[in-house]
C-alpha cells in the first residue's frame, strides 16, 4: 500500500515538474544514433529549472533497461545543451527510450522527462541531415525536370532524338533523386 502511494506521489511530482521544466531534444522527431555523439537540450531559461541535475536514460521495455541508467552525474542547468558521447550513453538501437533530468541526490525525484524517442543504428542520418538530404534531392529532381523540358524543346535536324534523349536523362535523374530521398 505504501509503495503505491509513493509511486503515485513520484508520478505526480514528475508530471508537475515536467510541465515546468522540459527536455527539448531528444524527442519523437529528434532521435539519437547508436555509438555516436548525440545532442541533449533542455529549457534552461525556465524559472522553475533547477540549478543542476543528473541525466539518466531509460527505456519502457525492461528487457532493454531494467531501470534508468545515470549517464551524467551532475549537469549544470546554464549550459542549455550538451553533447552526449558514445562513452556516456552506448545504448543499442531501439525504440522506447527516454531521458530523465533528476535530482542528483535522489534520482526518483524527476524534474523533466523527454518524449519517447528512438536510437537508430550506427551510420543512420541525424534528423537535420535527413531533412537536408530530402530537400537537396527534391531540388535536384526539380532542376533535372527543368533541364529535361529545356532539352525537349530544342530543335535539331531530327527532333525525335532530342526529345527521346531528354526523356531518358530526366528519367535517370528522377530515379537517382528518388533513391536519395529514401535514404
Amino acid at each position: 500500500m505504501q509503495y503505491r502511494t509513493l509511486a503515485a506521489t513520484l508520478l505526480a511530482s514528475a508530471t508537475l515538474a515536467a510541465a515546468q521544466f522540459k527536455v527539448n531534444v531528444p524527442s519523437a522527431n529528434d532521435w539519437w544514433v547508436a555509438k555516436s555523439q548525440n545532442v541533449l537540450t533542455w529549457a534552461c531559461q525556465d524559472s522553475a529549472a533547477p540549478q543542476e541535475f543528473t541525466v539518466l536514460i531509460g527505456n519502457s521495455d525492461p528487457t532493454v533497461l531494467v531501470q534508468p541508467l545515470a549517464i551524467i552525474a551532475i549537469q549544470k542547468n546554464y549550459d542549455c545543451s550538451i553533447i552526449i558521447t558514445q562513452d556516456q550513453a552506448n545504448q543499442a538501437a531501439g525504440t522506447g527510450y527516454q531521458v530523465y533530468l533528476a535530482n542528483p541526490i535522489n534520482n526518483t525525484d524527476v524534474y523533466a522527462v523527454s518524449e519517447s524517442f528512438e536510437i537508430k543504428p550506427l551510420g543512420s542520418l541525424y534528423p537535420t541531415q535527413q531533412a537536408a538530404q530530402a530537400s537537396s534531392a527534391s531540388a535536384a529532381a526539380a532542376s533535372a525536370s527543368a533541364s529535361a523540358s529545356a532539352a525537349a524543346t530544342t530543335d535539331d535536324k531530327n527532333g525525335a532524338v532530342s526529345v527521346k534523349a531528354a526523356g531518358l536523362v530526366a528519367g535517370a535523374v528522377g530515379v537517382v533523386a528518388g533513391l536519395a530521398a529514401m535514404l
